[in-house]
C-alpha cells in the first residue's frame, strides 16, 4: 500500500460510526466524489483498505483520492438529504448526475386560476399549479394537449381570462366548434373549471374512472332523448381511448408503480425508468452515465431521490432490480412519505409481474447502453482522425469553438461552445458581452473574448475552469495569431486552428498561422467541423439578436415622458418580454418600482397608441 493510501486508511479509522456524508478530493483539492453512510468509519475504510475488490470505476476514483472531509449527521435520512444537496452543488466527477433532466417537458395545469390553462414547460415552479410528467419528449406531450383541447373544447390560444373576455375576437377554433369560447363571456369560471377537473384525472392516469363517468353521462343523455349530446360524449370517449391506447402498454391489472432497472458494463451504465399507472406503461425515460460515474447499491438510493427531487410524479410502488438492504428500502420509503405525504413502498421483486417489469426495464437499459457505446465509438473514431490530421499530441476530447457577432458598433458578443467527446455540451456554452469600444474590430473583440475566457481558469466551481484540448476559431490566419498571443499572455498552451470559410460562407478548411489543412476528403471530420462552425455561429448570433432586441425595446420606451433608460430596463425586467408588457393593465404596470399611477397610465397609452400597437413600427 502506498504512503498516501496508508494515510487515508489511518484517517478513515479515526472516523465515528455515526451517519454522515464523506467528501473525497484529489491532489488539487477538487471534490471528485461525495457519498453518504449510516456508519462513516465502515464505509470510508472500505475504499482505502487492501483487497476490497473494487470495480474499475471505484478503483479509478480511489487512485485519484488525495484527501477527504466528512460531515456527521444526526440520522441516515439527514445524511441522504445532505448528500443529494452537495452533489447538485459540486457536481463531482465520479458521482452520477442527472445532466439531462432539465430537457424533459412537463404539462402544467393552472387549476388554481379562475380560468385554468394547459401549457408545456421545462421547469416546475412553486406556483400552486399542477405539473404532470416529465414526459419523454415534446411531440408526445403536444399530442396529449391537442387531444385534450379538442375533446373538452378548451381554449387553444394564449389569452388570459377573465382579463381578455370581450377584448378579443373569437378565433377559428370557436367557429369550428372546437373551443367553448371563454373569450366570449358565455362560459362561467365554474363551467370551465369542471372540464379541467376531468383533464386532471386523465393526466393522473385515472382514465378508467373518467371513462365510467362519461359513459354514465352518455347513457343519461340518451334516456332523456338528448341524442346529439350523447353522440358528442360518445366521440369524446372514442378520442380519449385512442389517446390512452397510444401512450400505454398493458402489463398488470391495477398496478401503480415506477420501475427502475440498472444495466452496466466497463464502458458505461444505463438506467431505464418505466412509469406504470392503472396497470399500463404510459411513459419511459432513460439515463446514460459515463465509465467514470460510480453507481452501485450504495449510490442507487441517492440517484432515485434525484429523479424525484423536482417533485416528479411518483407511483405508489418503486420496483427495482438493484439489490438494496432493508434499511435502504425503509429509508427511501420514509423519505418519499415525508416529501409526497403518501405511503410509497420500495421493493426488489424476485418473481411475478414485478420481476417481469424489472426485466423489461433492464433490457431497455441494455439496449440504450449499446446504442450509447456504438455512437461513442463512432465519435471517438472521428476525433482520432481529427487528431491525426492536425498532428495533435492528445485526443481532443474537449473542444472549444469561438465566434464574434455584432450589430453595427453595438451589441458585440463573443460566443463560446464546447464539444465533449464529439457531442455539443450546452451546459458549458458561454457568451461574453464585449464593450462597444471595439466596434467593427473583429480581432480586438476576439482578443477580449479569449482573455475573458482564460480568466476563468482559477475559478474552480464555475464549470469552465479546466482548459480544453483544442481551440477552434471562426476565422483565418490572423484570428489564429490573435489567439496565440492571448495564450502566451496567460502562459497557456492549447492547440489553435482557424475554421476557414469559402466565398459562399461555408466551411472549407482548418488553418494555422502559416498553412491551410484541407478536410474535404475526410467526410466525417468535415461534417464535425461544419457542425461546430454552424453551431457556434448560431449561438453567438442568437445571443446578439436578443441583446439587440432588448436594446431597441428599451430605447423605444424612453420616448415615454418620465421614463429613462433605467426605468425602461426595470419595466422590461419585470415583464420579461415586450409582448407581456403590452398585455398588462395599468394596475399591473403600477406595481413596478418607480411607476406612479399617472406614469403607468402614460406607459399604457403609449403602448396602445396606433403608432405602437402592432409591434412592427419604427418605435416598437
Amino acid at each position: 500500500m502506498n504512503d498516501r493510501r496508508g494515510y487515508l486508511l489511518s484517517k478513515a479509522n479515526e472516523l465515528p460510526y455515526s451517519p454522515g456524508v464523506y467528501i473525497i478530493r484529489d491532489k488539487n483539492e477538487k471534490i471528485i466524489y461525495i457519498g453518504k453512510s449510516k456508519a462513516l468509519k465502515n464505509r470510508v475504510c472500505q475504499y482505502f483498505g487492501e483487497g476490497n475488490g473494487h470495480n474499475i470505476k471505484t478503483a479509478k476514483m480511489v487512485s485519484n483520492a488525495y484527501d477527504f472531509d466528512y460531515i456527521v449527521c444526526a440520522t441516515e435520512m439527514e445524511a441522504l438529504t445532505l448528500e443529494n444537496q452537495l452533489i447538485k452543488l459540486h457536481t463531482p466527477k465520479y458521482n452520477i448526475l442527472l445532466k439531462d433532466d432539465k430537457t424533459y417537458p412537463y404539462i402544467r395545469l393552472s387549476l388554481n386560476e379562475d380560468y385554468p390553462s394547459l401549457s408545456v414547460c421545462r421547469h416546475r415552479k412553486n406556483d400552486r399549479a399542477k405539473y404532470y410528467g416529465p414526459y419523454s419528449g415534446t411531440s408526445r406531450i403536444n399530442s396529449v394537449i391537442r387531444t385534450l383541447q379538442k375533446v373538452f373544447l378548451l381554449a387553444h390560444c394564449n389569452h388570459s381570462f377573465p382579463r381578455d373576455i370581450g377584448k378579443v375576437r373569437p378565433c377559428l377554433y370557436y367557429r369550428m366548434g372546437q373551443c367553448m369560447g371563454p373569450c366570449t363571456g358565455g362560459v362561467t369560471s365554474e363551467q370551465y373549471k369542471k372540464s379541467f377537473s376531468v383533464v386532471d384525472k386523465i393526466l393522473r392516469g385515472s382514465f378508467s374512472d373518467v371513462e365510467k363517468e362519461l359513459e354514465a353521462q352518455m347513457l343519461s343523455a340518451s334516456e332523456n332523448l338528448q341524442f346529439e349530446e350523447a353522440a358528442v360524449i360518445r366521440d369524446r370517449i372514442s378520442a380519449l381511448k385512442v389517446l390512452w391506447e397510444k401512450q400505454k402498454v398493458e402489463v398488470s391489472p391495477k398496478l401503480d408503480a415506477d420501475v427502475i432497472s440498472l444495466y452496466q458494463n466497463d464502458k458505461c451504465s444505463a438506467i431505464s425508468l418505466l412509469k406504470v399507472r392503472c396497470g399500463c406503461i404510459y411513459d419511459s425515460r432513460n439515463y446514460i452515465f459515463s465509465s467514470d460515474e460510480i453507481i452501485d447499491e450504495d449510490t442507487f438510493p441517492s440517484f432515485v431521490i434525484n429523479i424525484y427531487s423536482s417533485g416528479d410524479d411518483i407511483g405508489k410502488n418503486i420496483l427495482s432490480n438493484v439489490p438494496m438492504s432493508d434499511g435502504d428500502k425503509i429509508l427511501l420509503g420514509d423519505y418519499f412519505c415525508e416529501k409526497f405525504g403518501t405511503k410509497i413502498t420500495v421493493s426488489v421483486p424476485q418473481r411475478g409481474d414485478g420481476r417481469a417489469l424489472c426485466d423489461m426495464a433492464y433490457e431497455n437499459a441494455r439496449q440504450k447502453a449499446g446504442d450509447y457505446i456504438k455512437n461513442a465509438e463512432k465519435d471517438n473514431a472521428v476525433l482520432i482522425k481529427l487528431a491525426s490530421m492536425l498532428r495533435l499530441e492528445v485526443l481532443p476530447e474537449n473542444i472549444e469553438a469561438y465566434d464574434i457577432s455584432n450589430f453595427g458598433n453595438d451589441n458585440i458578443t463573443g460566443g463560446m461552445i464546447t464539444v465533449t467527446n464529439g457531442k455539443f455540451n450546452k451546459s458549458k456554452y458561454r457568451i461574453f458581452n464585449i464593450d462597444s469600444e471595439y466596434g467593427q474590430d473583429d480581432y480586438g473583440a476576439m482578443r477580449k473574448t479569449l482573455s475573458r475566457r482564460l480568466s476563468h481558469i482559477s475559478r474552480v466551481s464555475d464549470g469552465i475552469s479546466e482548459l480544453p484540448d483544442l481551440w477552434l476559431i471562426d476565422g483565418g490566419k490572423n484570428h489564429v495569431a490573435v489567439a496565440k498571443e492571448v495564450l502566451a499572455e496567460y502562459g497557456c498552451d492549447i492547440p489553435v486552428f482557424g475554421m476557414v470559410k469559402d466565398d459562399f460562407h461555408k466551411t472549407r478548411a482548418l488553418c494555422t498561422e502559416n498553412e491551410e489543412i484541407s478536410i474535404a476528403r475526410e467526410q466525417s471530420v468535415f461534417m464535425l467541423i461544419y457542425r461546430i462552425q454552424e453551431e457556434v455561429h448560431r449561438f453567438s448570433v442568437s445571443k446578439m439578436s436578443r441583446a439587440k432586441s432588448k436594446s431597441i425595446s428599451t430605447s423605444a420606451l424612453t420616448e415615454i415622458e418620465g421614463v429613462g433608460k433605467a426605468k425602461a430596463a426595470t419595466l422590461l425586467k419585470h415583464f420579461k418580454t415586450l409582448q407581456r408588457l403590452k398585455e398588462a393593465e395599468v394596475c399591473d404596470i403600477e406595481k413596478v418600482a418607480g411607476f406612479s399611477k399617472a406614469l403607468a397610465q402614460k406607459t399604457y397609452d403609449f403602448l396602445h397608441s396606433e403608432t405602437n400597437s402592432n409591434g412592427d413600427g419604427s418605435k416598437l
